[in-house]
């Protein structure tokens, strides 16, 4: 409906541009696109297509006059989606969006006491976005991001004090069982990411994101043989404030695999033990 009026207002302008001229009106539904191209001498447009005719053609041509002056606008529109709610439409430069939940597991990271590791967050709360209405996509937002690293038996994270230095033991009594001792860090991420469409529903995502580690703790769960329950959190740790991702992902209608390395540490230098080069890899829904 935009187009349609855009055009009609480029006509009545174009039909402006010499009083020699009479009026000329001619009413297209729904064009498919509009071409406008000034000269130095004039003025054409050109319509390529139109509401269940992809072959229509039309050109209008207009002199302009000595004393003629021209004045163009172009609107820019904005797009709001609600969260996980998907844009059918195709035809906005810029848009707002939420969208990326995501759960994956971790492959691999460089330090060998790591027994498992998880990771889940939302890529984008809210992003700004510009399409090239080619199938090239933009965005750079804000989102939430978990990763968790649990270390193999028998061996639990432990904190010294002074000078907060988080370390790594043994459990010392054998009366211990159902025992889990795990690192979390919860980041606010900012991503920055290049998508590229195959067809109408499958995409190609790449990018990075800069973490900011907010929060981060270490908790150790046991139980001895009496049914005592013991947890043990250490808080305050050292965590790297920034570390950067590379993130990849397929999507397809929605549903994406993805896959994030992590090459720096989650603790600064000689405040804990070196979890870094750390792989990621768990699906992911409105992505």
């Amino acid at each position: 409906m935009k187009k349609f009026y855009f055009f009609i207002a480029a006509l009545f302008a174009v039909t402006q541009l010499s009083a020699q001229t009479p009026d000329t009106v001619t009413v297209i539904d729904a064009p498919r696109q509009v071409i406008i191209t000034e000269t130095p001498t004039g003025t054409m447009v050109k319509v390529k297509g139109k509401k269940d005719n992809d072959e229509y053609n039309y050109t209008y041509q207009m002199e302009h006059a000595a004393n003629d002056s021209i004045h163009t606008s172009q609107d820019v529109d904005w797009d709001l989606n609600f969260p996980f709610k998907k844009n059918k439409k195709k035809d906005y430069h810029w848009t707002m969006e939420t969208k990326g939940l995501y759960f994956g597991g971790g492959l691999k990271t460089s330090w060998n006491l790591v027994n498992n590791s998880f990771n889940w967050g939302i890529l984008n709360i809210a992003s700004v976005n510009y399409h090239t209405l080619h199938g090239q996509h933009f965005s750079l937002g804000v989102g939430y991001d978990n990763k968790r690293f649990s270390l193999k038996r028998p061996y639990c994270f432990v904190k010294y004090e002074r000078p907060d230095v988080v370390d790594v033991s043994l459990y010392n009594d054998v009366s211990i069982y159902d025992r889990s001792s795990v690192l979390s860090v919860r980041a606010i991420q900012f991503p920055l990411l290049f998508q590229q469409d195959f067809g109408k529903e499958f995409h190609l995502v790449l990018g990075a994101s800069m973490n900011w580690n907010v929060y981060a703790k270490c908790n150790t769960h046991f139980k001895t043989v009496n049914k005592t329950n013991y947890d043990i959190s250490y808080r305050d740790i050292k965590q790297n404030k920034i570390t950067f991702d590379v993130i990849g992902a397929l999507s397809f209608d929605g549903l994406a695999i993805y896959c994030r390395y992590t090459p720096g540490n989650m603790f600064k230098k000689g405040f804990g033990p070196e979890i870094k080069n750390t792989w990621m890899l768990g699906g992911a829904i409105a992505f």
